[in-house]
This record gives C-alpha cells, structure tokens and sequence, in this order.
C-alpha cells in the first residue's frame, strides 16, 4: 500500500520528533493521525495547517480504552482504518545528562513509567490495530528506539531500558504477526538536534557527539523521520523485525 493510502497514527506527534514525523508523512500525501496527551494547541495547530487529512485526536497510550477509543474515532471520521502505527511518544522524559539520577539513587519508579509509555503504549496501540490490519492483510508498525543500549555514552537508565525492551517487542510481534501481512520494525536514533526531549543538553556535547560520527555531524529529526518513511512504504514490503540505526553512522550494527 503506498503512503498516500494510508492512514498513519503518530503518538506523540504534535512536538518534537513526533511532528517531524508528522509532517514527513503529509508531505506524502498520507493521512496522519496526530496524538497528544497535553499538548492540545500544537496538535489542533498542525492538523489545521496540514489539512483536511490530518486529525488531532488525544489519548493516553498507557489506558487501553482510551487507544480503542481513538481507533474508533478515526473509523467514524473518516470512514478508514488506521493503516499504520510509529510508537513515538514519550513518557515525560528530558536528555539532561547532568540531572539525570544515576544507578545508586534511581528509583523503580522511573523505570516503570519508561516502560508503561514505550512498551504498554506500544502493546495498547498494537491490540487496536489488529483487527483491521488482519481483515486487510496489510500493517505497518515503526517503534522509535535508541542507540544507547548499543552505546551508553549518557547513561539514561530507565530511558534505556525501556527502549531495550520496546526492541524485544518488535522482534517478536514481527515474528507473530508477518503472517497477516503485518510488519513490525523499530527506528533507532542517537543524539537528535533538536527536539524538545534534547533541547536540555548542552551544545558541546552535540558537538562531541559530531565529532565521532562518519558524517562529522548529529542526525535531525528530518531525518529520522525520512527513516521512519521507508518502513512504512512498499519498498520495505519484505523487511520486518529489524532495527535501523540512524545516527550518522556512530553505531555500528
């Protein structure tokens, strides 16, 4: 199914990387679902300048029937299923490498909420989106993950950990759900300049980071969001339960 077919969900997608995404996907000519959980005004704001097929829709990813509700809503309103979902959004985390909490004091808590905001919200949006994909024969799911289980530079403990296990996610609904048609693949990204996520870190550690990378440089969210593109497009049809690492080529494999 080509990108102007389909319907495409975008969590966290008014702000940030979620908004690149976004906008690489209308830029398409897709139809993009843009959730949000606070970010209300950036949402509608986009939806109104994107056009008639994007929809600002707000749920929490982590409350299962509030992710149905949404997957009904885009039915009623536009007469389609969502097609495709990119797990993007991010459960209230800056990169601030000088506050972070480190191993001795960090608390369970914060792994939790990491891993409720990137693997249940993955697991909530997934379970809406089957049936439809099922009936199709046809589904594209992109996570968004990191290079930093690969690469600990920052050692974002909860962050990291979540995003480890949001891969071993991909790979075995990958493996469960290719034979309906459905592909499951993960984005994984360094250092991004800039997102709100990012915008905490100082510039010389951007700096830094360009200056071990092939390209001399740090990936933006154009470009990952160009990444996230290819998984959803007919020329990744036969690619499934893999991680892309788009970081200027700091990480290899």
């Amino acid at each position: 199914m080509q990108l102007s077919e389909q319907w495409v969900l975008v969590t966290g997608g008014a702000r940030g990387l979620g908004q690149s995404i976004t906008r690489a996907l209308a830029r398409e000519g897709a139809g993009v679902v843009i959730n949000y959980l606070h970010s209300d005004t950036a949402a509608w704001a986009l939806a109104e300048e994107l056009g008639p097929r994007a929809l600002a829709l707000q749920a929490d990813v982590t409350d299962a029937a509030a992710v149905q509700r949404l997957f009904a809503q885009v039915r009623e309103r536009t007469g389609q299923p969502i097609n495709a979902v990119v797990n993007n959004a991010l459960a209230q985390f800056r990169f601030d490498g000088d506050a972070r909490p480190q191993i001795g004091d960090i608390t369970w808590q914060r792994f939790a909420q990491q891993l409720e905001g990137a693997v249940k919200g993955a697991l909530n949006t997934t379970q809406a989106a089957l049936p439809a994909m099922r009936e199709q024969g046809f589904g594209r799911i992109v996570n968004v993950g990191t290079n930093l289980f690969q690469n600990p530079v920052v050692p974002y403990h909860d962050y990291t950990a979540a995003k480890a296990a949001l891969l071993s996610f991909t790979r075995t609904a990958a493996n469960d759900l290719g034979q309906h048609g459905i592909t499951v693949n993960m984005v994984s990204g360094g250092l991004l300049r800039t997102t709100d996520a990012s915008s905490a870190t100082p510039e010389a550690v951007f700096d830094l980071i360009a200056s071990m990378t092939p390209l001399r440089r740090v990936t933006t969210p154009q470009e990952f969001a160009d990444a996230v593109l290819f998984f959803l497009s007919p020329w990744a049809r036969a690619v499934t339960g893999q991680n892309l690492i788009v970081d200027c080529g700091l990480v290899k494999g």
